[in-house]
């Protein structure tokens, strides 16, 4: 078998049929190194029948916007076109996912359904009720995760340091290089129309209002030209610049992650070649593997991810006992959007992110403690946060994003802290301690157009 059985988990208890198989492509928008596409090859070869790959596209989606789509549906079309040269079609399914899918596969004898893994709740929910209602065998497989979330835990994490005995221990059975897919034999019986990125553009009803950005090639092809960039470029040295927003030294990758136009574990194979036990490449995959995984981790086993509900014990104690303690400043969900605070480097953050689709990590940080320093509640503040986050980020709707903001404001993977009023015992940032770290003038000067007078 090319798959890690382990990296299969069956969605119901339906047999595998001698009929073709389909690829419910999601969460990893790729050909090359996909986990869940090669184990559906690899039945389809087994049983000697066609295979397609089908992509149901949502009109809106938890708060996307063109700028979101139109990466998507970019990297898309590459697919397509990949597909195609391996003899596979793609089929474009428009609406709701649930919906569908079970009518395409129930318009058509169908011997397997193979999707990808993905924590979020809706998603989660898609793939359940999908393989609840199909007489057909539903298999889900973790192309995303290098090792599978199910199997790195089979519960909710404390911590990094929890759960990063648990990956390292596992990695060597799972971080095998991929097989190439292959041209399929098989050809599907049907015609089926060709991408079309124009029309599928316009058939999504989002806010048009958030554009593109530019220097954010969507695809396959471009991912693992970032990826080569960083390698050669910034990888020696990382581990000291990563946390400088002044200077180029994150990895950049984030956005073909989330899409999963670029595979988490092709990333990982390609840094362990380079500079072998370096800090760098320790601090890079650890970020990479470890902090992701647990994001993933965080996600899959606590439904209230994106809630104060969600936070630890501790967190939600510390909520109830710091609720009414007075705010030097307060700003409603519309100031934060517009960057219209009193602090220029929060502003500048805000900027960065609205006009490039991105936020140095460091001041994401800082982005969402100010924001829980100057909402009215916990809870405001982690919907302000999560709307602007989704709104604005190539990367946004990502566990990452959710376990990152639940770390900054209730102490998500965190320990308790000195006490303090509004944070409480939550790890505390301020404007004096990133003038540490790195030159702030010099960002704010970046991404603060000056003012009349200045």
């Amino acid at each position: 078998m090319t798959v890690h059985p382990s990296r299969l988990f069956q969605l119901n208890h339906q047999q595998e049929r001698t009929a073709p198989v389909i690829y419910w492509m999601s969460r990893d928008q790729r050909v090359k190194d996909n986990w869940a596409l090669l184990h559906a090859q690899e039945r389809a070869v087994a049983l000697g029948v066609p295979l397609a790959v089908a992509f149901t596209l949502v009109p809106t989606f938890l708060g996307a916007t063109i700028r979101h789509y139109g990466f998507m549906l970019g990297g898309m079309a590459l697919v397509a076109a990949e597909l195609a040269r391996l003899n596979i079609p793609l089929i474009m399914l428009r609406g709701n996912p649930v919906e569908e899918m079970c009518r395409f596969v129930a318009e058509r004898p169908v011997g397997l359904l193979v999707t990808d893994f993905d924590p979020l709740r809706i998603k989660r929910g898609w793939r359940e009720q999908v393989a609840a209602r199909l007489p057909v065998a539903c298999v889900e497989v973790d192309a995303h995760n290098i090792v599978p979330c199910r199997v790195a835990s089979v519960k909710q994490e404390f911590g990094a340091h929890t759960i990063r005995p648990k990956i390292r221990r596992l990695l060597a059975d799972f971080l095998d290089d991929f097989p190439p897919m292959k041209v399929h034999t098989f050809p599907w019986p049907e015609p089926v129309p060709p991408f079309d990125l124009g029309r599928e553009l316009a058939g999504v009803t989002v806010d048009r209002t958030v554009g593109e950005v530019s220097g954010f090639l969507p695809g396959e092809l471009a991912g693992r030209e970032k990826l080569d960039a960083f390698l050669d470029e910034r990888l020696a040295g990382y581990d000291e610049r990563r946390n400088n927003p002044c200077v180029d030294g994150q990895s950049g990758l984030s956005p073909w992650l989330h899409f999963g136009q670029l595979s988490a574990q092709r990333v990982a194979l390609e840094v362990g070649r380079e500079l072998l036990f370096s800090p760098s490449v320790e601090a890079f995959l650890d970020e990479l593997i470890i902090r992701r995984e647990l994001s993933d981790n965080f996600c899959q086993y606590n439904d209230s991810y994106d809630k104060a509900s969600g936070f630890p014990a501790w967190g939600v104690k510390n909520v109830a006992e710091h609720r009414h303690d007075r705010r030097e400043y307060l700003y409603d969900a519309a100031a934060f959007d517009r960057g219209e605070t009193h602090d220029p480097l929060w502003n500048a953050a805000q900027r960065q992110m609205v006009t490039g689709g991105t936020m140095h990590g460091y001041l994401r940080m800082y982005w969402a403690k100010k924001i829980l320093e100057w909402s009215r509640s916990v809870e405001e503040a982690m919907a302000i946060a999560i709307d602007l986050n989704d709104r604005y980020q190539l990367d946004g709707r990502d566990p990452n994003g959710y376990a990152g903001i639940a770390w900054c404001m209730g102490g998500v993977h965190d320990r308790a802290w000195g006490e303090r009023p509004v944070f409480g015992k939550v790890r505390y940032m301020n404007y004096n301690g990133c003038k540490r770290k790195f030159d702030v003038a010099e960002y704010i000067r970046r991404y603060l157009p000056l003012r009349p007078g200045m």
